[in-house]
């Protein structure tokens, strides 16, 4: 929902930033990791029960996110590497902040309830993998409830507030689900390919029966063009044979008739 909205907003504010970042010397690259050196500072924070700290490293590793993509753009240094890097990263970030968070509740909340960031990372995962594989196939896959600036936001409020960080997590899964789902629905739908039907079948022959931007026969239709004028003139002269070999008086019979 954020990169359909309000991403365009967002990189004219942070484009003069990136801009002057990219002339102090910081690199994208640079940014990216040391944001994810942030976002494990936040799973420490987060585990040892220092929640506030964790939401300051949070919002800390966020800038780090945000940013890396217009210095990149600044330095003109953008490219298939660098947007490896930063997708890799901010999926061992999300591993390493929800696995503090798990490493909180097994302290404060004996049971099973260690197990509800797991499920938020299993089907955030998920969804990330759905983007990537549809953008391999070349279909757009952005969008939906709860992408990963969403999941952030609402994950600071539930630092923030300590008692709703259980009902935040709850949030966080079910908003995911269904954004899991509203994608895979999405990319179905698009991806959906026309059935094969008789008349598709009978253009691809006729395609297949003329040269490709020549407009020329194919050697197998001049092979089914030269065979068919040789029967019809093998045809034609045993006709003519057996017309010579009649009497002349047949012959008469056959032309009076044909007249």
């Amino acid at each position: 929902m954020f990169d359909g909205r309000w991403r365009e907003t967002v990189d004219r504010g942070t484009g003069p930033v990136g801009i002057r970042l990219q002339r102090l010397g910081i690199s994208a690259d640079l940014l990216t990791a040391s944001g994810l050196a942030f976002a494990g500072a936040t799973a420490v924070a987060a585990a040892t029960g220092h929640l506030h700290l964790a939401l300051v490293l949070l919002v800390v590793t966020g800038l780090h996110d945000l940013l890396d993509g217009p210095v990149a753009k600044a330095s003109g240094t953008a490219s298939v590497r660098g947007a490896f890097f930063d997708s890799v990263s901010d999926r061992v970030a999300d591993a390493l902040i929800l696995g503090g968070i798990a490493w909180y509740l097994a302290s404060t909340h004996p049971g099973h309830l260690v197990l509800l960031p797991f499920a938020i990372l299993g089907v955030t995962t998920l969804i990330s993998y759905q983007r990537a594989k549809a953008e391999s196939l070349g279909i757009r896959a952005k969008g939906g409830l709860m992408e990963r600036a969403e999941r952030i936001i609402l994950l600071a409020i539930g630092l923030l507030v300590t008692p709703l960080l259980v009902p935040v997590l709850w949030l966080l899964l079910i908003l995911s689900t269904a954004t899991a789902i509203g994608r895979f629905v999405k990319v179905w739908g698009m991806a959906e390919a026309p059935p094969v039907t008789v008349a598709t079948r009978r253009h691809r022959r006729q395609r297949a029966s003329t040269r490709a931007g020549s407009g020329r026969p194919s050697s197998a239709a001049r092979w089914r063009a030269r065979r068919q004028g040789e029967l019809s003139s093998r045809s034609g002269r045993a006709w003519r044979a057996r017309h010579d070999r009649q009497p002349r008086s047949a012959r008469q019979r056959t032309v009076r008739r044909s007249a």
